[in-house]
Order: C-alpha cells, then sequence, then structure tokens
C-alpha cells in the first residue's frame, strides 16, 4: 500500500517563485483563437492538463493538448477580445480544488470559484478574469485534536476535527503522502491556509495545515474497495421498492424534456440517507439552476431538522457560462465528494446533466479537429464516462482506523427527443448499474415519479434484497417479484383490451388489471407536496405493498368461492387502501389494523367503512 501510494500520490515538482517569475518572463504567445479553445505558442515546459493564464485578463485555461511547440488551451471563460500575440503564462500545476472547511453550505461555479463571494464584490454576473479562492481565507475554525505530539501518522489518519456545521464534523486528514512523527499539534481558531500541525518525516518537517489540494482529474486514494450492498434509500417508492441503488453504486436517470429528470435528482438530494449532498449542475437551464440555488437553502433536512444546506455543496455551471467549464464541473463535483467519502461518510453525488457534459466534450473535440465518433461525440466518449462513474464505490478509506465510505453517483441524460438508442445514453448504460427510464407520457398523466417500471431495472437488486431480508422483513423481496410479475402481466392484458375490449377477459384477468392500477396509482405514484407521501420508510413501503398484495390474494380465494368481481372490487377497503399512502409515518399501526379487518372477512370489511 505504501509504494502505491508513493506511486500515485508523490506531489508534483514545486516550482520555486523564481522558477516561476522565469517562466512569466518566458511566457507564449498565442497563435489561435477558435471559440474557447486556444492555441499557444512557446510555453516553457508545458505539460497535459497544466493549468495557464491566457491573455491581459488571466483567463483560465488547461492544456488539453501539445503538438510540437504548440500547446491547446480550453478556456474556461469567454475568450472574446483575445488573439494572437496575446501572453499566455503557465501555473506548472494541474487544474486542482480546495478542500477543506467551508467546502459545505458553498455554492461553487465549474471550477471552484465560490458564485456568492463573487456577486457581493462584481454583481450578477461573473467578471471574465476574476480569481476567488474556494475556502475563504480569513474564516477562523476552531480545530480539535485527535493525536498528541510524538504519535505516529500515516496518509488518511485524522489529526483533529472541526465542526463545520452544526450537523457534520469535518475530520482533517494528513494528505497523501505525508508519513511520520507529529512534533508539533496546536488546537485553537485557525484559518485554513495556517499551520495546525507539523510531522516528521524521513524528508524532514513538513507542515501541515487544514487545507488541501487536489488535481480533479486524478482520483483520490483509498485502502481497499468494497462490494455495495446498503440500498441508499430515497424515500421514493419505485426506487427504493423496485429499483433500488447501492450506496457506493452508480445510476442513470434519462428521459426527455419534461420528464421530472431534475425533480426527482431534487427529491433524491432531499429525502436520501446519504450524510454528504454534492449537486451538480452541468449545463442546465438557467432557471432550473435558479429553483436549486433559491429551494436549497430554504429546505429543511429530514433526518436533523436542520438547513440542508449544512450537509450540501452546489456547483452550477448553466448552459448560458461557457462550454469547457462544464467539463471540468463534473470533475470539481466529484473530486470534492471523495474527499467526504475520505472521512468516512456517505456521499450523494448529482449530475445534471452528463448530457451537456458530453456535448462540452464534441464541442471542444471539433474544434480540435479529432477524427468525430458516432453522431460527432470523440471516440473517447464512453473512456470518459466510465472514468468518471468508476470514481464511485464504497471504500475502506486510508488510515489506521479503516474506516468506510462511499460515493454514490447519479447521473441524468437529456437524449434529444427521447432517443435511448442515442451515443450519451447507451455508453452511459454500459457502465452504470441502474436505470431509470424516465417517460413523458407517465409526466404529462401527472404520475410522478415518472419512471417506466417495464424498461427501467437495478443490478443491485440481488444484494440489496439481503438488506431488506434484515432490516425490515424477510418476504420483501419475495412481494417486489410478485408486483412486477403483475405489472408485467397487465402490460399483455392490456393488449387485448385495446384490440377486443374488457369484455374479453376472464374475471381473473379483470382482478389483475385492478390491481396492477392499485399498485401503479396507490404505491409508485407519490405526491411531492404531501408532507406524509413525499418520503417512505422502507418499513412503511413494505406495509403498503403488502396490504395491496393481501387484497389480491383475497380476492383471488372469493372469486374461487364463486363471488361476483364486481362486487369484490366494490368492497370499501379498495377505498382506504388508496388512502392508506398518506399515513403518517408515526401511525403505521393504522396499516396493520387495516389489513387484519380485512383478513376477517366481509363483515367485518362491512362494518368498518369509514374507519380511519
Amino acid at each position: 500500500m505504501d509504494a502505491i501510494i508513493r506511486k500515485y500520490a508523490e506531489p508534483r515538482e514545486e516550482r520555486s517563485t523564481k522558477e516561476m517569475k522565469e517562466m512569466s518572463e518566458e511566457a507564449g504567445v498565442v497563435v489561435k483563437v477558435s471559440g474557447p479553445l486556444v492555441v499557444a505558442r512557446g510555453l516553457p515546459r508545458p505539460k497535459m492538463y497544466d493549468l495557464v493564464k491566457v491573455g491581459k485578463d488571466r483567463l483560465m485555461g488547461e492544456i488539453i493538448e501539445l503538438r510540437g511547440d504548440r500547446a491547446s488551451i480550453q478556456v474556461y471563460e469567454e475568450t472574446a477580445g483575445v488573439g494572437p500575440g496575446d501572453e499566455v503564462i503557465s501555473t506548472g500545476e494541474p487544474l486542482s480544488v480546495e478542500l477543506g472547511p467551508g467546502l459545505l453550505t458553498s455554492i461553487y461555479d465549474g471550477v471552484q470559484r465560490p458564485l456568492d463571494k463573487i456577486r457581493d464584490k462584481y454583481g450578477n454576473f461573473v467578471v471574465r478574469g476574476v480569481e476567488e479562492p474556494g475556502l475563504d481565507r480569513n474564516r477562523r475554525w476552531h480545530f480539535q485534536p485527535l493525536v498528541k505530539e510524538g504519535d505516529e501518522v500515516s496518509p488518511g489518519d485524522v489529526l483533529g476535527v472541526v465542526q463545520e456545521t452544526p450537523v457534520i464534523q469535518h475530520r482533517i486528514m494528513v494528505p497523501v503522502g505525508v508519513e511520520g512523527r507529529v512534533v508539533h499539534i496546536a488546537e485553537g481558531e485557525h484559518t485554513v491556509t495556517e499551520d495546525i500541525a507539523v510531522i516528521e518525516t524521513s524528508r524532514g518537517e513538513m507542515p501541515v495545515q487544514m487545507m488541501q489540494r487536489w488535481p480533479v482529474r486524478k482520483p483520490r486514494l483509498y485502502a481497499e474497495k468494497l462490494a455495495p450492498y446498503e440500498p441508499l434509500v430515497t424515500g421514493q417508492r419505485i426506487v427504493d421498492t423496485f429499483f433500488p441503488v447501492a450506496k457506493g453504486g452508480t445510476a442513470c436517470v434519462p428521459g426527455p424534456f419534461g420528464s421530472g429528470k431534475t425533480v426527482l435528482q431534487h427529491a433524491i438530494a432531499k429525502w436520501a440517507n446519504a450524510q454528504i449532498v454534492v449537486f451538480v449542475g452541468c449545463g442546465e437551464r438557467g432557471n432550473e439552476m435558479t429553483d436549486v440555488l433559491l429551494e436549497f437553502p430554504e429546505l429543511t433536512d429530514p433526518y436533523s431538522g436542520q438547513p440542508l444546506m449544512l450537509r450540501t455543496v452546489l456547483i452550477a455551471n448553466t448552459s448560458n457560462m461557457p462550454v469547457a467549464a462544464r467539463e471540468a464541473s463534473v470533475y470539481t463535483g466529484i473530486t470534492i465528494a471523495e474527499y467526504f467519502r475520505d472521512m468516512g461518510y456517505h456521499v450523494a453525488l448529482q449530475a445534471d446533466s452528463t448530457s451537456r457534459w458530453a456535448e462540452a466534450l464534441r464541442e471542444i473535440s471539433g474544434r480540435l479537429e479529432e477524427m468525430p465518433g458516432e453522431e460527432g461525440y470523440p471516440a473517447y466518449l464512453g473512456t470518459r464516462l466510465a472514468a468518471f462513474y468508476e470514481r464511485a464505490g464504497r471504500v475502506i478509506c486510508l488510515g489506521k482506523d479503516r474506516r468506510e465510505g462511499s460515493v454514490t453517483a447519479i447521473g441524468s441524460v437529456s437524449p434529444p427527443g427521447g432517443d435511448l438508442s442515442e451515443p450519451v445514453t447507451q455508453a452511459t448504460l454500459r457502465v452504470v448499474k441502474v436505470f431509470w427510464g424516465l417517460e413523458d407520457r407517465l409526466a404529462f398523466a401527472r404520475h410522478f415519479p415518472a419512471i417506466n417500471w417495464l424498461n427501467s431495472y437495478s443490478l443491485y437488486m440481488d444484494k440489496t434484497k439481503e438488506y431488506w431480508s434484515e432490516a425490515v422483513d424477510p418476504t420483501f423481496g419475495d412481494m417486489r417479484e410478485e408486483a412486477m410479475e403483475i405489472l408485467q402481466r397487465e402490460a399483455e392484458l392490456q393488449e387485448i383490451v385495446r384490440l377486443v375490449g374488457i369484455e374479453a377477459l376472464s374475471d381473473e384477468e379483470r382482478l389483475v388489471l385492478e390491481t396492477a392500477r392499485s399498485i401503479r396509482e396507490d404505491f409508485l405514484q407519490q405526491n411531492a407536496f404531501d408532507e406524509a407521501d413525499a418520503f417512505t420508510s422502507l418499513e412503511k413501503q413494505f406495509r403498503l405493498l403488502r396490504i395491496i398484495l393481501a387484497f389480491h390474494h383475497w380476492a383471488k380465494d372469493r372469486l374461487e368461492a364463486g363471488e361476483n368481481i364486481s362486487d369484490i372490487l366494490r368492497h370499501p377497503v379498495r377505498e382506504e387502501i388508496a388512502r392508506a399512502k398518506f399515513i403518517p409515518e408515526a401511525e403505521l399501526e393504522r396499516l396493520d389494523r387495516l389489513e387484519a379487518r380485512m383478513r376477517q372477512g366481509e363483515e367485518a370489511l362491512a362494518g368498518d367503512k369509514g374507519e380511519d
């Protein structure tokens, strides 16, 4: 493990102030400008993905191609006014993010510039070339050490903690590449750039601050990767019961315009039992990101009762922002998510939408004059998508305590015209294990979440079934399979009804249709504006599904006893089942009483009409 850390985490050679000055004096010059793509010549010692400053406004850019003495640079800002002969200065470092106390509650752009601070200083529009650090340099945090002088520490060990928000404790970890004995550690109020500890290593004494920097394109290290098994409980019944995603898993949410991708992402961000939420708005419309920026600070965390923003990081890169910054935004988001994962937290990363990110790749690739792949996307589209989703996972973190953390990556896809055969959707489906296929037909019918239960799937079913058996009930998985069979059978019967009418069906088949309708309307459909229905615990999901299937079995028995299907379907219990999803979590015993009365028979049902 030590060899791996040394191999992949050794910091790049530090360049002295003198060297940086010499590099500035030897700055390259612009020879070509093509939208966000700038070609420069004469850069001193350029390297792939080095960060550069372009023109008199010092626009931020990144080297993405080297051909001889020419470097192609994607600029993360508007390039109007940049022309041949303008100066280009290399920083000698890759695009990196600042990691430390102050990330939570922050709103960043795609390259981790704090939008709230930029607004306060420059107004409502981002000024070109503006530079603001990702973490506040003036705010002081109370650092509480967990180790003492003389202790031996290694990468990932927790030196101490900072109470970043009332709900999240920020763990200050030994940086990767630093190992040795603590010779000094200071409790008290510190800024993120002040030394809080000094560690004696084989290379001499190294000061440690609360802030770390990490290149966004390089995955953060961990000790061991584990198989996901625990479901990420979202409170959305169709997700948790039928198509669950595990903590540390990956999911794809494709759907046409108006099908509710963003609404579903917002619901998961609010209700999922992840400890940290990182929401990346990648190329979305400005009004949608405005809703996020305005609503999230007002939302109440259902688990702590505190504002949801206290455990949330927002990254906003709207469609009117420079296209190149979209590509950086998802890497910025996943790096921040990995950092909180390394503390031992379970993180939900949501990218909305990866289609806009892929479009940015296509535009930059076209300006580089690369050979286009399918529908003009670059040939490496699938590789880039796979590399992004691969950074999700459940891991044993670095450090002696072997704490466990996870990053769950949920990306929405916006296929043109809802065509799921287009390259971005197909490349995504090859690497993710959960597919929530949204349909505008369901959304227009006011069925939310508008997930099609016939073409969606989850490859985490076997793993999460074991969790359900232990945490909820051993029969939960079997009930889910029975309900899915009824829904699939309904699709077959509806074809017959459309051809020859419902009169051609037997009573048993009509019962299947009615039960399937109950599953769709009384279980799968949720009202986000109803306090009791917006979130459903696994226990309530189990009881709701059990009572629907219990009525189905009871009705089959009555049919076999010779009763008329119309009389059975008129029983008052069906109305009570339809209202059951609005029963509060604190009153779930009402579901048990309803099921008990149903099992007592027809007379009890009629006598209890209207109760509850």
